[in-house]
């Protein structure tokens, strides 16, 4: 083994190599901000100096999360988006689009249960989440806990789609669309999710009378 120190080059090599990297959503859009003027260079520093604001001064540095406002803020705008979007075609064309009955809402209710708990927890779902998310633990049959990566988007996403209470908003807003769009279809894969659902229960209680038993 050659005891030699490294040569200054490959030093230098070694040093740019740990010291670039690069720069996250919040980095860019600081650099964007500061080199530009107008209206809305103006409004995204204030959103970046409120964003650090929240971050800094609203907990102790040891207990201090990422709070990737960004994502968020992403994120909402895209819900939103998606939504008026969606009710404008449904005005334009499904006028006569009926409310959901009672029952159709029940089985909708069951099948975003369980087709949110599928998206945020399954094993088998997890390369889909693999982009924003990081393997944690296994937590219960079939399914894994997981963290969301770094960074202002990916960690967003990562907390969205890892949680089914999260997850809810966004799929029973789809399930309602859906109904009002193809109300038949939208009753059988519901009625399918429902079927797993129940399952499921059964499986449980199946499991909880073994452990009695014993």
């Amino acid at each position: 083994m050659d005891p030699s120190p490294p040569s200054a080059a490959t030093a230098g090599t070694a040093g740019t190599a740990g010291t670039d990297r690069t720069p996250n959503t919040d980095e860019r859009l600081g650099r964007a901000a500061h080199t530009h003027r107008g209206p809305l260079a103006a409004a995204t520093r204030w959103w970046l100096r409120t964003r650090r604001e929240y971050e800094e001064l609203g907990t102790d540095p040891e207990d201090r999360d990422e709070r990737p406002l960004t994502g968020y803020a992403l994120l909402m705008g895209g819900y939103a988006i998606s939504t008026v979007t969606a009710a404008g075609l449904l005005a334009r064309h499904r006028r006569d689009a009926a409310l959901p009955t009672p029952g159709d809402l029940a089985l909708m209710s069951v099948a975003v249960y369980r087709l949110t708990r599928t998206m945020a927890k399954d094993a088998v779902v997890s390369p889909l989440r693999a982009p924003f998310t990081v393997f944690s633990e296994p937590a219960g049959p079939g399914e894994v806990l997981e963290q969301p990566r770094p960074g202002a988007v990916r960690h967003a996403v990562g907390e969205l789609i890892t949680c089914p209470f999260c997850l809810g908003q966004w799929v029973g807003t789809a399930a309602l669309v859906s109904y009002a769009a193809a109300p038949r279809a939208t009753r059988w894969v519901s009625a399918g999710m429902t079927v797993v659902a129940a399952a499921d229960a059964l499986q449980y209680a199946y499991a909880a009378l073994e452990k009695t038993d014993r």
